[in-house]
């Protein structure tokens, strides 16, 4: 017997909206790992703002469960269906509905994949500076949800910096109309803050206005290698000194992911030899193209004088910029070609990373004598991902984490840089959060969704 909510819902939207039983496609309960769950209780795909309003108003009144899914790129299990509840698919809402130039601002649906944002504005000679490597298809509302960062947060910030305004529906159906187009807004509480990097558990986002800007005349990247990691933290010092805000990426690679994904990756070749300790993956960008080359050459030219850097290519076309990016942007092809593995993403103080990258290379070694890690990551902003290989057929996973996990609060560091906290890191987020700032975050849950309808059981437990 099918709960009383199926009817009740079948009752308030057409057949295509409301998806029960066989006509549940398994994309709906399918990880990114590709590892499927049981199927939601029902899928539940709106049209509109006004759509998700009736639907959560009814699940809230029937104190049935729903989770809200976008892009499904997530690592963390916070999209995949527990028993009983329902799946909330947005993507239905993927218009693009207005680009403001002159206002640098760009108003999205929460499905709009963010390459299609990215395409959109640049149509008008524009950039969204958010970017990663799964743009082609994570969602505006699954970047808002996880607070996403990417490759130039070190120079236009998180994707909290990006958002001006949003709209969102909460528990109970009540519509918060924030879609704002303007920076300055000190009225009171900044409401769209409780919706970007909470995970959908407090409201669901469905429409925003993101901040746009001119996209540079010029973009110069370069890949270098290097001898040490000190020489790394060097070379950003060096790099900020010349460039200032004109470096809008820095990317660094250990040897082993450099090395790795150069071997294993189809379609992704090494500009440099595999030999070097380090690799730095370095963009800038502006408005003088001529300035902006002289003053990578110099930079380039500085670091090789005084032993900084060891080797350095310079893309001399949009060919060889993609393929020096595709080497960075090909983690999760490695992730796949070298499993059984364990990924991280976490955030450390620059002068942690050396001590810490070594100490979990040690560890892993009492769990697997085989095991050694991949590591990369956006350093400019503190935020290293380390993947850990181990061999199979056990699973190793729980031991990875708790490992790696508990090196990562021993070091100061945060358990979650981009990714979230979801289901499969909630057991470690005390690691990084107080006590106190656990039980604010559950007071903020119960006003905002007093049946706790929302995400249950991601983030945190009630």
């Amino acid at each position: 017997m099918q709960p009383a909510i199926i009817g009740e819902l079948r009752a308030a939207f057409d057949a295509t909206t409301v998806l029960t039983g066989a006509d549940i496609d398994a994309r709906y309960y399918t990880d990114m790992a590709g590892i499927a769950v049981a199927p939601p209780l029902a899928v539940m795909r709106p049209r509109s703002t006004e759509d998700v309003s009736r639907f959560l108003a009814i699940c809230h009144r029937a104190r049935v469960a729903v989770t809200t899914q976008g892009g499904m790129t997530g690592l963390v299990g916070a999209t995949m269906p527990m028993a009983g509840e329902i799946v909330l698919s947005m993507e239905r809402m993927n218009a693009i509905e207005e680009v403001d130039t002159g206002g640098g601002v760009v108003i999205a649906q929460a499905a709009v994949p963010l390459q299609r944002v990215h395409e959109r504005v640049a149509q008008d000679g524009f950039m969204y500076p958010l970017d990663l490597g799964a743009r082609g298809s994570c969602t505006i509302g699954g970047n808002i949800s996880t607070n996403a960062g990417g490759n130039r947060v070190i120079r236009y910030g998180m994707t909290r910096d990006l958002v001006l305004g949003l709209e969102a529906v909460l528990a109970d159906g009540t519509v918060l109309k924030g879609v704002r187009k303007y920076i300055k807004n000190n009225t009171g509480t900044d409401l769209k803050q409780l919706f970007i990097g909470t995970e959908g558990t407090l409201g669901v986002v469905t429409r925003a206005a993101l901040r746009i800007f001119p996209a540079p005349a010029e973009q110069q990247v370069v890949l270098c290698a290097l001898p040490s990691f000190d020489k790394v933290r060097a070379m950003l010092d060096l790099a900020r000194k010349r460039l200032g805000g004109e470096l809008t990426a820095f990317e660094v690679m250990w040897n082993s992911y450099y090395r790795l994904v150069t071997q294993l990756v189809r379609g992704v070749a090494a500009p440099l030899p595999t030999t070097h300790p380090f690799y730095l993956l370095m963009e800038s960008s502006g408005s003088n193209a001529e300035r902006l080359r002289s003053d990578v050459e110099s930079l380039l030219e500085e670091a090789l004088g005084e032993g900084i850097i060891l080797d350095a290519i310079i893309a001399n076309s949009g060919a060889s910029t993609a393929a020096i990016w595709r080497v960075r942007d090909s983690s999760v092809e490695l992730s796949r070609a070298t499993a059984p593995t364990v990924g991280f993403d976490i955030s450390l103080a620059i002068d942690q990373m050396e001590p810490f990258t070594e100490a979990v290379a040690k560890a892993i070694k009492a769990v697997d004598k085989d095991a050694y890690t991949i590591v990369l990551g956006h350093v400019g902003d503190g935020n290293l991902h380390v993947n850990t290989k181990y061999s199979p057929p056990a699973d190793k996973h729980e031991e990875m984490k708790k490992l790696v996990f508990g090196l990562t609060s021993d070091f100061g560091g945060s358990i979650s840089a981009e990714h979230g906290i979801g289901i499969s890191r909630r057991p470690y987020l005390k690691l990084s959060r107080t006590a106190e700032e656990i039980e604010t975050m559950r007071t903020l849950k119960r006003a905002l969704d007093p049946h706790h309808i929302l995400n249950p059981g991601r983030v945190f437990e009630m």
